[in-house]
């Protein structure tokens, strides 16, 4: 079993064989990043490219480069098609607005990137065009998700895990498996 867990942090515990459960704790770590993410934008401003800001801007960035994508990638693949397929309105509006958010969270990814990478760097963004452009694209990135998070926490996850609990034990196991590929881990494995 793979287990989710960060040094530090009280989180739930959470496996390939609860492939909801893991999906959960990925949004867990979603709010983590995007406090992170704010926290820093202040710190920045105050003390420019400092070590920790360089550290900060480090985690956020491998969260969302790394993690984010593949857990955009199960939604899309196991989340979304449960719920188009259900026929529920509820269900389909709900995976639609999923998609599009997707689609608003990486274009506003695009622009707050490059900015996390020149502050990791070490250039500061105090000066006057590049603290303004992070703090307008950091508070942008943190907006996409405000509606986001909820609506999956909310309506998607819960309606597609009842729907999956309805199939055969084999749909949600296969569920699992394949998030576990998909991250390069041996499902019931550890890493």
């Amino acid at each position: 079993m793979h287990k989710i867990s960060l040094p530090g942090q009280q989180e739930r515990a959470a496996t390939f064989d609860e492939p909801f459960a893991m999906l959960d704790a990925c949004h867990d770590r979603v709010r983590r990043s995007l406090a992170l993410l704010q926290r820093l934008v202040q710190h920045a401003a105050a003390h420019g490219a400092d070590a920790q800001a360089r550290d900060a801007a480090r985690d956020v960035l491998r969260y969302f480069t790394l993690a984010a994508p593949v857990h955009h990638e199960d939604e899309e693949r196991h989340v979304i098609p449960v719920l188009l397929a259900s026929g529920d309105p509820a269900a389909v509006a709900a995976a639609r607005q999923m998609l599009d958010d997707h689609v608003h969270i990486r274009s506003a990814w695009v622009a707050l990137e490059p900015l996390l990478k020149t502050l990791e760097a070490g250039n500061t963004p105090a000066q006057p065009a590049l603290q303004p452009a992070l703090e307008h694209a950091a508070q942008r990135f943190v907006d996409v998700h405000a509606n986001h998070l909820p609506l999956e926490d909310g309506v998607a996850f819960p309606h597609a895990h009842r729907l999956l609990g309805q199939q055969p034990s084999q749909a949600l196991a296969a569920m699992g498996r394949e998030m576990a590929e998909r991250r390069g881990v041996r499902h019931g494995n550890k890493p």
